[in-house]
């Protein structure tokens, strides 16, 4: 018995003759099965090649995006750097001026106290024009100035609970890094350290029951305990603590009950 196959007849318009082609059966399941693999092959080709090419369309912009990213990371090696120098020169000055580390202190009360290591002090900034009146009085007084001696922008002020919004003790009045914090009165530092809502923070306990807090500063420079006048330096303002950008965060109280600063003191007094 003969082994099965195909003939193929091609006749030719206008010939007498015609051509045959015999093919045995396996060439065609071997030629059905090479078409599906190859279609199914094109169907993978098609598939990949899509996000392949739109992978490669972004590599010019990833590359533009990673130079810009190393020119940013050489400019912040170049500010740490500066930093650091200016850490350095900052330290000697400490060193010529006799300023002293003071101890560990304790947060805001008992249940949030953090213990604040390595807490910088520097002598008291306390200048005015030659044979100028003090605005200041000297000992203990109640809140009465302003904290600041830049002119600030009061970004929040006082939300009392209750309130639609959030309640917000005290304002906050947006200055830059470094700038001087002042008492607003004459009294005694009750507190002085880490605080997680606060970050660096001073609260001075003056006389009729009133209290000032000072917030989200970067640096104190007085200690718990300490005697205060009113306008001396107690801390430089910053962004320590929740805080989305540097700011000094006032607040009055009287016998526990938070007051709005804007009713008691004014810019500039």
């Amino acid at each position: 018995m003969s082994q099965r196959g195909v003939t193929i007849v091609v006749h030719v318009d206008g010939d007498l003759s015609s051509r045959q082609h015999r093919m045995p059966l396996w060439v065609f399941g071997a030629a059905k099965w090479g078409a599906l693999v190859l279609a199914i092959l094109i169907v993978l080709f098609f598939a990949f090649a899509g996000p392949i090419s739109r992978a490669a369309a972004r590599v010019p912009a990833l590359e533009r995006e990673v130079a810009r990213l190393k020119a940013d990371n050489s400019r912040v090696q170049q500010l740490a750097a500066a930093l650091n120098r200016a850490e350095g020169n900052y330290q000697e000055l400490r060193q010529i001026l006799g300023a002293r580390v003071p101890p560990e202190t304790r947060g805001l009360g008992r249940a949030a106290g953090v213990a604040s290591a390595g807490l910088m002090r520097a002598v008291p900034v306390r200048a005015r024009v030659p044979a100028a009146a003090s605005l200041y009085t000297t000992g203990p007084s109640v809140p009465a100035h302003w904290p600041l001696d830049v002119p600030g922008f009061v970004t929040r002020g006082q939300v009392r609970p209750g309130a639609a919004a959030e309640s917000h003790p005290g304002i906050d009045i947006a200055v830059p890094v470094g700038t001087p914090v002042r008492a607003s009165g004459g009294g005694t530092v009750a507190a002085a350290g880490q605080h997680p809502e606060y970050g660096l923070f001073v609260l001075l306990r003056h006389p009729q029951g009133y209290e000032t807090l000072y917030g989200h500063a970067s640096r104190l420079v007085v200690t718990e305990g300490e005697e205060v006048q009113a306008g001396q330096v107690i801390a430089l303002s910053g962004s320590s603590g929740r805080s989305t950008a540097p700011h000094l965060h006032f607040e009055i109280r009287r016998d526990g009950k938070s007051l709005d600063p804007l009713t008691l003191v004014k810019e500039g007094t």
